[in-house]
């Protein structure tokens, strides 16, 4: 297993256990626990996406590897956990900012919706890795880096 990918989709899987022990918390009206889970899990997710920005710079991105005739749905559900996470990216954005400016009624509203956002990017996003490296061999991997420069 490659160590960056791990290490990503663990720190992604990591955020999705905390929004959810977080929203178990709120509903227990636990505010001040519920606010240290849901920081530790914005920071989770925050790691995740330097670790994953770094590799796609640096390393590359690794294209699938399975047999081409699945290839097609692969990326189609690759593109659905891009624009997932994207989405629960700006909403888990939103939903913090919302909380740490006190506009709780509104942060109330939109919060499980992020979470459940947030959980689908999560199950989509381990789907995509078990593809990538363990279900088959990953495919070829070229850095952004050598790409813009042609090395």
């Amino acid at each position: 297993m490659p160590l960056l990918p791990t290490l990503s989709t663990f720190f992604i899987v990591l955020s999705a256990v905390l929004v959810a022990i977080g929203w178990r918390l709120i509903v227990k009206n636990k505010r001040k626990a519920h606010k240290g889970v849901m920081i530790s899990a914005a920071i989770s997710a925050l790691t995740f996406f330097i670790i994953y920005l770094s590799r796609t710079i640096f390393v590359g991105n690794t294209s699938f590897g399975g047999p081409d005739d699945i290839k097609i749905y692969y990326t189609i559900f690759l593109i659905f956990h891009i624009i997932l996470a994207t989405v629960g990216a700006v909403f888990g954005i939103v939903t913090l900012t919302l909380a740490f400016k006190r506009n709780i009624a509104k942060h109330r509203r939109i919060g499980p919706v992020t979470s459940i956002i947030w959980f689908c990017t999560a199950i989509t996003g381990v789907a995509v890795y078990m593809l990538l490296y363990i279900i088959y061999d990953g495919g070829t991997t070229t850095s952004m880096i050598k790409a813009i420069l042609g090395t």
